[in-house]
């Protein structure tokens, strides 16, 4: 089975939760505690890669790479973030085909002016829905059996019915799934729901524009993907934090055995065994 398809059967299941990875070591773990698919996005992304935000700093190279990198750790699906295609409808088709060649099951594709920002940040601009709808059928030219999810922009700019409008028209192109960016109110997420088709994602951020809300609270207002764009990145940037102030004060580790893996573990989590196993059987073949 493709991988896109693989995705599109994990839509028949109740709810799904999809954290974005903040690197392949993180997409592995996130697979080993039981997660169906994972995201790789712009800004874990740029956080990993540049210790920047998400302003757009990375190219779609540099996108494809990280995508390739955590869709190579995993055997589960992987959603990449693809920004705005990069570019006019021709960059769009070459986007398409190259991360889909770097084995991803789907991309996500947004209505932002270029360079784009953080969909929770302040200042964003958004195309002409014409302009998006144009790169939507160069993705569906491109693509074999990408998952193709738009994304809007336009509440922030627009206000929610433009933002409503353009999803509907971008789901009517074709669109696998259509994504509403930085609804900020529960009474806003009901209205996307019952007027655009599903299924719908939310996006919880702490701290952002939406509310913060449980996987039973959004599945209840009719939510089915439940992303979780910063926890990895903000854990990581947290743990890391405290472990090296703790390291530079006291000079050493002790006091931290709970908090980290020993040799032996880490090597189980990243494959060790199976890598010698591996080299065993090519060494003993006749």
């Amino acid at each position: 089975m493709n991988i896109g398809s693989a995705f599109r059967d994990l839509l028949d299941e109740r709810h799904l939760i999809m954290p974005v990875v903040h690197d392949a070591l993180c997409a592995r773990i996130a697979e080993n505690v039981g997660f169906k698919a994972i995201f790789s996005a712009g800004y874990a992304n740029t956080a990993s890669l540049l210790g920047q935000p998400d302003v757009n700093l990375l190219t779609m190279t540099e996108m494809v790479d990280a995508a390739r990198r955590i869709a190579g750790a995993v055997d589960i699906p992987v959603i990449a973030d693809a920004d705005t295609g990069y570019g006019n409808v021709t960059n769009v088709n070459r986007t398409v085909r190259e991360y889909e060649r770097a084995g991803v099951a789907g991309i996500l594709i947004e209505d932002q002016v270029s360079p784009k920002r953080c969909g929770h940040m302040s200042g964003k601009e958004v195309i002409p829905p014409e302009e998006m709808v144009a790169k939507i059928r160069a993705c569906l030219d491109a693509r074999q059996d990408l998952f193709i999810i738009a994304r809007t922009d336009a509440l922030s700019v627009n206000g929610i019915d433009d933002a409503i409008d353009r999803a509907n028209k971008y789901r009517e192109e074709g669109a696998d799934m259509t994504f509403v960016e930085a609804v900020e109110t529960i009474g806003q997420m009901r209205k996307v729901i019952e007027q655009t088709e599903g299924p719908h994602m939310a996006n919880m951020i702490p701290g952002g524009r939406t509310p913060f809300l449980t996987v039973e609270e959004l599945e209840e207002i009719g939510y089915r993907i439940m992303a979780y764009p910063t926890i990895n990145t903000y854990a990581v940037a947290r743990a890391t934090t405290e472990v090296f102030e703790h390291l530079r004060d006291r000079g050493s580790f002790a006091g931290l055995e709970d908090r980290l893996m020993d040799f032996d573990e880490f090597n189980h989590l990243v494959g060790l065994e199976d890598v010698r196993e591996r080299e065993k059987g090519y060494l003993e073949s006749k």
